[in-house]
């Protein structure tokens, strides 16, 4: 961690200084605000994690329930999401308490007994190795309060607003604060009592019956429910031998089930199999009992049994899949002239069956896209038109994820003699790992995404796919470190400069660019970075030399990769990296040994690959993201 550099810390260094808007914030939901959030769910919080970040920008989140979520409906965590949590400064904490999901069995009819199930196969959970954290199970509500704790640490010690439900929004674009949202207040004093407050910009997490998503006038489009399911949260005696390890089980007759283990080491959850749902069936299937679920779970897993001795949650509910027909206000064909002011993230823009673990995932990765860009819009860093990015990139995503989940639901629910093959399931289990670990979002070509020309020059970097992080040695106190784990969710550009070959004392391509980057008034660091403000408060510049940091020193890297931070003007020495000599990150992520650029968004998806020598190319980019203070 990096502090002392604003002066002394004896206390806990996670928590931030107070700035901004979080110096004198009200306690009670002001009339005004820059941000309105709505629902304390995935997709809210970490949007408004991400807003916590930025001083000047008063964010504010509401929720209709009167305190904060104990049981939560998601539980999948997957490794990108770890990654995220990095970030936030919370990943180790949460890898302690989770269930770590490593193997994942299957379970099928005996072929000497076909009414009994017998273990058909293990599967590795990340045979490919595609990131270095685990794939967790933890209780959505944990996941909760680690945001919101993130949140409340963070310069503006953003709280939620609890108590507050939403009722309707009205836009006026003349006005200074253009959505007027009508809330109702939901417990206390004042339970029953409308009110309406004013708010820049307005995100809705308010899930699949999204209040915020009818007041926009979108529409959810997709296939309507045709399958259901029971979902079980339990304590119980099983003599099930695989009860503590992920399991497909699928039985002759009766049905499916997927089982997860949960966290603490006794818990566990099941998804049961409750079979078609007719046309005509009105949502009847929903009432189906505990009981009835507990008792198909029985059947399913014959000749084992499960004994239920506490039920922690269950619920009914039916696959559908639907993604909305845009994540914004903005009318199509409208977005050169209009700015959108209304978002929906998380399940008020796509909905689908919880067995991919899906849900939970993609809607932290939309709350932290749209919430950076947010970020940067208010604090005055990017024109307003960064905002229309977020529906372009998300709803594509949210489409993929649609796909995938229809066809492993589809595949989950079949009956094993169905399936082309015996090892079907398990096979594409293991075909499309990458997909539910959360790795195949990739952005497509826009002004936050440059192409591929480059490409070759860093591909283990893929443009438009996250950076996925590898280890190097740190110069100054010679640490072996996960380069992209010192990335925080901090609102900064990350340029990661993999040096050519000379050392930092001989003439080089890197120590060119090191000259441009500090005193060419083309440079975004010079052109970008505020007066007054840390050398790196914007651009937190990096740079990894191909030699050992043995044969490395700080005082002879250029002082652009030195920046000055705090009051007292304090050099910072831990942006300088070496190699290892048994794991070079040249090696591992296929970087050129003439050297790159790799840019890195704010969200951690990789912008940009660029030769030492695209000064230029580099100066556009940013030119197009980035507008002077």
């Amino acid at each position: 961690m990096h502090f002392h550099h604003q002066g002394y810390v004896s206390t806990d260094p996670r928590i931030k200084p107070a700035a901004g808007t979080g110096l004198d914030r009200p306690e009670e939901l002001p009339d005004e605000m820059d941000v309105l959030i709505v629902g304390t769910g995935p997709g809210g919080m970490s949007t408004a994690a991400t807003l916590a970040a930025y001083p000047e920008v008063h964010t504010r989140i509401i929720d209709r329930r009167p305190h904060r979520l104990e049981i939560g409906q998601a539980d999948g965590i997957q490794a990108r999401s770890v990654e995220t949590f990095q970030a936030f400064g919370f990943a180790e904490r949460i890898i302690s308490e989770a269930y770590w999901l490593t193997e994942m069995n299957f379970w099928k009819p005996n072929p000497e007994n076909p009414r009994e199930i017998y273990r058909s196969a293990r599967t590795p959970d990340d045979p490919e190795g595609v990131s270095e954290f685990p794939h967790l199970i933890v209780n959505q509500a944990r996941v909760l309060d680690y945001f919101a704790e993130a949140a409340y640490n963070a310069p503006t010690r953003l709280t939620p607003d609890f108590g507050y439900e939403f009722v309707s929004l009205e836009i006026d674009r003349s006005q200074e604060y253009p959505v007027a949202a009508t809330l109702r207040c939901t417990a206390g004093e004042r339970e029953g009592e409308e009110r309406v407050v004013r708010t820049k910009y307005l995100v809705g997490a308010d899930g699949a019956r999204s209040k915020v998503r009818d007041g926009i006038g979108r529409k959810a489009i997709g296939d309507v429910a045709n399958h259901a399911w029971g979902v079980l949260d339990i304590l119980a005696d099983t003599d099930f031998p695989d009860i503590r390890t992920k399991c497909a089980i699928q039985s002759h007759d009766g049905g499916s089930i997927l089982l997860i283990p949960r966290e603490g080491g006794h818990l566990f959850r099941l998804y049961v199999d409750l079979g078609e749902v007719s046309q005509d069936d009105n949502r009847a299937v929903r009432n189906t009992p505990h009981d009835e679920i507990v008792a198909r779970a029985n059947k399913i897993m014959h000749p084992y049994t499960v004994e239920v001795k506490e039920t922690a949650w269950w619920s009914v509910y039916e696959v559908g899949h639907r993604v909305t027909d845009k994540f914004d206000d903005v009318a199509e064909g409208e977005e050169d002239t209009v700015t959108p002011r209304v978002f929906i993230t998380g399940d008020a823009c796509h909905t689908h069956s919880a067995k991919a673990g899906q849900g939970m995932n993609v809607s932290m990765q939309d709350g932290f896209n749209v919430g950076w860009k947010l970020g940067q819009v208010l604090s005055g860093l990017s024109a307003e038109s960064l905002l229309h990015t977020y529906s372009g990139e998300r709803q594509e995503i949210a489409q993929n994820l649609i796909d995938f989940d229809k066809e492993w639901s589809s595949l989950m629910a079949a009956k094993p003699e169905d399936l082309p093959e015996p090892s079907y399931l398990e096979d594409f289990y293991m075909k499309t790992a990458e997909f539910p670990a959360g790795f195949m979002t990739e952005y497509k070509p826009s002004e936050l995404t440059l192409g591929t020309e480059h490409q070759e020059l860093a591909t283990g970097f893929p443009v438009g796919k996250r950076f996925k992080s590898a280890r190097v040695a740190r110069v100054s106190d010679t640490n072996p470190l996960h380069l992209g784990h010192l990335a925080e969710a901090d609102g900064r550009w990350r340029i990661y400069v993999f040096a050519d070959a000379p050392a930092p004392t001989e003439d080089s391509q890197v120590n060119d660019l090191a000259r441009w980057l500090a005193e060419d008034p083309a440079s975004p660091v010079a052109k970008y970075t505020r007066a007054g403000t840390d050398d790196d408060s914007l651009f937190d510049l990096k740079v990894i030399y191909q030699q050992s940091h043995h044969d490395l020193q700080t005082t002879d890297v250029p002082e652009v990769f030195r920046p000055r931070v705090g009051p007292f003007r304090l050099e910072n020495r831990n942006k300088i990296f070496g190699t290892l000599a048994d794991d070079d990150i040249f090696e591992a992520r296929g970087i050129s040994r003439d050297g790159a650029i790799v840019v890195v968004r704010p969200d951690q998806y990789v912008s940009a690959v660029l030769p030492l020598s695209a000064h230029d190319e580099l100066a556009r980019f940013f030119d197009g993201v980035l507008v002077e203070g």
